[in-house]
C-alpha cells in the first residue's frame, strides 16, 4: 500500500484538496483560499513553479536532445495545431460556456515540465528529447496562447463575450513562466554539480506548489463546483476523451513518421500532457467567473496521468 502511495501521492493529494475545499461547509479553507488569490498569491507561486522547475531540468541532456529533429516537429505540432483542432472540435458540442472555456485552455496548453519526461523515460524513450520540446513548447506558447486562445473564444456561441487582452496575455506568460524558467535553467548550467543535490527535494517542492495553486483556484471555484452536479461527469467524459484522441494522433504520427521504440515515446508523452499550473493562472486571471473551467483543468491534468501511466507499462 506505500508503494502504491508514493506512486500516486499527487492525485491522492489533488482529491484531498478538491474534497476538503468542497466540503468544508464552515468555508474557513474557502476562504482563506480566497484572500491568497486576491493578494496575488497563485501569482508568486506560478513564478516559484517555473522557477524551481528550471532548477530541476537536466541541462546536459538538454544539449544532447537536438539530434531528433523529426520528432520535435511531430511533438509540437501535436502540441500547437491538433490539440486546438481537437478542442475547436470538442467546442461544437452544446455544453456549458464554462466548459467549453476549461477545454480551450487545455487545448492550448504547452507540454508538462516533470511527469511527461519522466514518463518518457519509464517507458524506455529519450528523455532528452522530451526536454528538448519541454523548453521549445514552454518558450513558444507565449505568443501561441494568445492567438490561438483568442481564435477558440470566438467559437463560444450565445450572447456571452470573451475578450483577451493578447498582448497582456503575452507579457503575463512571459513574466510568469518564460523568465522564471531561464533564470532557473542558466542557475542550473552554472551551478549543476551544486543543484543536482536538491532535484528530488525541489521536484517535491514544486508539487506541493502546485497542489497549493489547485487550491486557490478551487477555493474561488466552490460555489460552481457545487452547482455543477452531473456536468462533473459529463466533464470526466470529456477530458477522457480529448487526452484519448491526442494519445491516438500522436501514435498515428510517430507509425506515418516511422518512429519506432525509444523515438516515439517523447512524441506520444510530450504531445499529449499539457501543464496544469499555466491553465490554472489563466483561469485565475481572466475567466474567474467560469468556475467550471477549474474543473475542466483538474480533471484532465489527473485523467490524464492516470491514462499515461498505464501507457507506460504498455509500451515498456
Amino acid at each position: 500500500m506505500s508503494d502504491l502511495v508514493k506512486k500516486y501521492w499527487f492525485l491522492i493529494g489533488l482529491l484531498l484538496v478538491f474534497i476538503v475545499t468542497v466540503a468544508d461547509a464552515s468555508e474557513t479553507v474557502s476562504s482563506i483560499g480566497r484572500w491568497l488569490k486576491m493578494h496575488r498569491g497563485p501569482d508568486a507561486v506560478i513564478v516559484l513553479i517555473f522557477f524551481f522547475s528550471g532548477l530541476i531540468l537536466n541541462a546536459r541532456q538538454i544539449r544532447s536532445g537536438v539530434m531528433d529533429l523529426k520528432g520535435i516537429v511531430a511533438a509540437l505540432i501535436i502540441i500547437f495545431l491538433v490539440a486546438p483542432v481537437i478542442g475547436a472540435l470538442f467546442g461544437a458540442i452544446p455544453m456549458d460556456t464554462g466548459v467549453i472555456i476549461g477545454i480551450f485552455l487545455v487545448a492550448v496548453m504547452p507540454t508538462t515540465l516533470s511527469s511527461g519526461v519522466v514518463m518518457t523515460g519509464a517507458a524506455g524513450g529519450n528523455m532528452a528529447q522530451a526536454l528538448v520540446i519541454t523548453i521549445l513548447a514552454n518558450g513558444l506558447a507565449v505568443f501561441t496562447i494568445p492567438v490561438v486562445l483568442s481564435l477558440l473564444l470566438n467559437l463560444v456561441g450565445g450572447s456571452t463575450v470573451v475578450v483577451i487582452d493578447k498582448p497582456a496575455i503575452m507579457i503575463k506568460i512571459g513574466f510568469y513562466v518564460l523568465l522564471p524558467l531561464c533564470t532557473g535553467l542558466a542557475i542550473k548550467i552554472y551551478a549543476e554539480s551544486f543543484m543536482d543535490r536538491f532535484v528530488h527535494g525541489l521536484q517535491m517542492l514544486n508539487q506541493f506548489l502546485i497542489l497549493a495553486i489547485v487550491w486557490m483556484a478551487m477555493s474561488q471555484a466552490r460555489d460552481a463546483i457545487l452547482n455543477s452536479g452531473a456536468l462533473v461527469g459529463i466533464i470526466f467524459l470529456l477530458v477522457f476523451s480529448f487526452h484519448g484522441i491526442l494519445l491516438a494522433v500522436a501514435g498515428i504520427f510517430t507509425g506515418f513518421l516511422k518512429l519506432g521504440k525509444g523515438r516515439r515515446e517523447s512524441v506520444i508523452f510530450m504531445g499529449g500532457q499539457k501543464t496544469l499550473p499555466l491553465s490554472i493562472i489563466l483561469q485565475v486571471s481572466l475567466f474567474p467567473q467560469y468556475g467550471l473551467a477549474l474543473v475542466v483543468c483538474v480533471l484532465h491534468h489527473m485523467i490524464h496521468l492516470l491514462m499515461d501511466g498505464y501507457l507506460v507499462g504498455r509500451l515498456k
